[in-house]
């Protein structure tokens, strides 16, 4: 990805997120008290953030199965409870394996 690419894609999520949270100021005199008004505007820039990453995930290592394998396994360790660190971790091996079998002993 060069810079000009990355750039508009930092400015669009900064927009995206920063106008979710102004609008309902600008829109809104008095506090918000609907519960579910308010749930809805706090998850939604990790809904758009989330929307915007994750697909991503899967071609970031310019392969799609080592990144289908490091998202399952990230998911797994994430299910189990594991630390942010070691689920990180584990991905990224788990990409690399995928990689390096794929390289060197299946030769494609």
């Amino acid at each position: 990805m060069d810079y000009g690419t990355f750039f508009i894609y930092l400015a669009v999520m900064a927009g995206v997120t920063y106008l979710i949270r102004a609008v309902p100021f600008l829109l809104f005199d008095k506090k918000i008290e609907n519960v579910y008004i308010k749930s809805f505007l706090t998850y939604i820039p990790y809904a758009v953030l989330a929307a915007m990453t994750f697909p991503a995930v899967f071609y970031a290592t310019g392969d799609i199965f080592s990144g289908v394998a490091a998202t399952l396994t990230g998911m797994f360790f994430a299910y189990r409870k594991k630390s942010l660190l070691f689920v990180a971790v584990a991905s990224c091996v788990m990409a690399l394996l995928v990689i390096l079998v794929m390289k060197y002993v299946l030769k494609v």
